[in-house]
């Protein structure tokens, strides 16, 4: 990758120089901004293409909608657009919209629909988008201040200086940077697989462990319990009831007043993957209340709090903190007698075979909810106690070797990420020559 012969200065600071036979272009001096608003009479009974704003991945690869019903708050569209969202630029949401032969195009206004002459032209913009420079300037023009609903204004884009080549220049920088981002992404598929399957062993290592053991030549019998099956012969089948120190326990029934600062209070969403996230705590209560809910539970180290209510039913963390805090409703407490290793019945709780136990009890309201007493009573299998501690260090091991492959795999993708975005910056300013570079003859990937 070599630099071009000859520079200028662009005199634009984000860009730097440019090659010398560039030119600086503004963008509604290259592609037209299409505002064509939807008359929704036109739309009965029509299935359409659909474009709005899913996952960035989904509009990456260029998925499709198709809407049921059209209104007036749609853009119409011709295909062939470069759709860059001006929601939340920092996620960088763009896609080229296809052209349909038999259904009409729409997109979501949250779109900023820009048309450039040829199809050359508008690979080239839907890269310069992706680029850094575009991406940070973009979000320093943001008039939101609150971070989940930053919008820019089609203005921004609009007035936009950027480096432009000749057409056939910018061709071939579409084409290189089409093939190397298609190797990227390859890589980084590969990896995401990898990680999920690593996720798959992690979480089956822990099933196999908490409800059949580790010594694949114990005997085994059968549990009584259809979701949990065949258990090692000298195991026990408990109700967690009995196996806790005090009645299980929700937390209070009221809603607290919301302080700025105090005791923190924890609600279902600061609870997952076996911690207590006190950045998502609901919020701050008084002193005051902190001791009068305390008088019902007051939380304690080495207590599972487990989700009984909501999306996350069943959900379940440790408290591994001596900090004061209280609980609210959605969550259930169980503290365990002292030869119970909390860790163990975590690991169990959130097992598979306890999960059907859960949607096999949870009731339904205006959202699934396990009652205090279906948790009192959900049987789960008990080694002795020695052997619960061999157990744990079994699976600190496994998962510890796991985990250490799941984090460097996920190093690698954001590596690969952030080397993407470069390679895509350096290409569309002109810090890298790529007129002579040829595409391989098995690749197949070109606009």
């Amino acid at each position: 990758m070599q630099p071009y012969p000859q520079y200028k200065d662009s005199g634009v600071e984000w860009i730097g120089e440019i090659p010398e036979h560039w030119q600086m272009l503004r963008m509604d001096g290259f592609a037209k901004y299409e505002k064509n608003t939807v008359i929704p009479d036109c739309f009965v009974n029509e299935k359409v293409v659909h474009y709005s704003i899913p996952s960035i991945q989904a509009v990456n690869k260029g998925l499709l909608e198709e809407g049921k019903s059209i209104d007036s708050s749609k853009l119409l569209l011709s295909g062939g657009e470069l759709l860059i969202s001006k929601l939340n630029p920092r996620k960088n949401t763009i896609v080229i919209a296809n052209i349909h032969n038999k259904h009409r195009i729409v997109a979501s206004t949250e779109f900023i629909p820009l048309k450039a002459r040829t199809k050359k032209q508008t690979v080239f913009l839907y890269y310069l988008f992706r680029s850094q420079g575009v991406i940070s300037l973009l979000c320093s023009t943001v008039e939101s201040a609150t971070k989940s609903h930053q919008r820019t204004n089609p203005v921004n884009i609009s007035k936009l200086w950027f480096a432009c080549p000749k057409e056939q220049e910018q061709q071939q920088i579409a084409n290189y940077l089409d093939h190397k981002t298609q190797q990227i992404d390859t890589l980084i598929e590969k990896k995401q697989l990898l990680i999920d399957l690593l996720k798959e062993e992690r979480t089956a290592v822990i099933n196999e462990a908490v409800t059949k053991g580790i010594d694949p030549d114990a005997p085994m019998k059968d549990s009584g319990i259809e979701w949990l099956g065949e258990v090692p012969e000298h195991w026990n089948i408990v109700a967690l009831k009995h196996l806790a120190s005090m009645p299980i326990i929700d937390g209070p029934h009221v809603s607290p007043k919301k302080h700025d600062e105090g005791i923190p209070f924890i609600s279902a969403q600061a609870i997952g993957k076996g911690f207590i996230d006190f950045d998502k705590k609901w919020g701050y209560i008084s002193p005051e209340d902190h001791e009068l809910f305390s008088q019902r539970y007051k939380p304690e180290r080495g207590d599972i709090l487990l989700v009984k209510l909501g999306a996350t039913t069943g959900v379940s963390a440790i408290v591994e903190t001596d900090t004061e805090f209280s609980i609210w409703v959605p969550l259930a407490a169980i503290r365990l007698r002292k030869h119970i290793q909390p860790r163990f019945i975590f690991h169990v709780l959130g097992s598979d075979n306890l999960r059907v136990a859960y949607e096999l009890s949870w009731t339904y309201g205006t959202q699934q909810t396990l009652g205090l007493g279906t948790i009192s009573n959900l049987h789960v299998p008990l080694p002795p106690e020695k052997e619960q501690q061999y157990i744990m260090d079994y699976l600190d091991h496994e998962t510890t070797r796991i985990d250490t492959i799941i984090t460097n795999a996920s190093k690698e993708i954001n590596l690969l990420k952030e080397y993407r975005t470069a390679l895509i910056s350096e290409v569309v300013t002109g810090k890298i020559d790529v007129r002579d570079w040829e595409k391989p003859e098995n690749d197949s990937n070109t606009h």
